[in-house]
């Protein structure tokens, strides 16, 4: 099931993209932490599409154009909304994000928009990860008191 290495490879990265946002200090411009990150990535993804094996498309970049830019902005929201998410609030508070993630992402524009395969397995996960959202925030509010 290449779905978990593929989810694992993005956890990875994302818990090193937390661990050096929530390790770095708070700064009055969240954009440059921002930028600079984004810089080392740009880099990175530079390096590797110039060494992969495939030739770069022109043609896929204007045919695909829409489609990049709303990604770019969806990134663009996404590293804003993680920044102040885990510089204000703590990276235990990410199982917040995951559970609106699986609203937006899995069921808006997986199932609505692209109405890719569901079955009542999912809705069981969804309703799943709904009590596990509760759960936390209970946990949260015993933390509080």
């Amino acid at each position: 099931m290449k779905v978990f290495l593929y989810a694992f490879i993005a956890a990875i990265g994302n818990a090193l993209f937390v661990y050096g946002q929530r390790g770095s200090s708070t700064a009055d411009n969240p954009f440059l932490f921002l930028l600079v990150t984004l810089s080392i990535c740009i880099s990175l993804f530079a390096v590797f599409a110039m060494v992969h094996k495939a030739p770069i498309d022109p043609q896929y970049l204007i045919d695909n154009a829409r489609y990049i830019t709303i990604s770019g902005i969806g990134f663009f929201i996404t590293f804003i909304g993680f920044y102040w998410l885990y510089n204000q609030q703590g990276a235990t508070n990410y199982i917040v994000y995951a559970l609106l993630s699986i609203l937006t992402t899995s069921i808006g524009v997986g199932l609505i928009i692209f109405r890719e395969p569901f079955n009542k397995f999912h809705i069981i996960s969804g309703m799943l990860a709904v009590s596990a959202i509760l759960v936390y925030g209970l946990g949260q509010s015993r933390l509080s008191a």
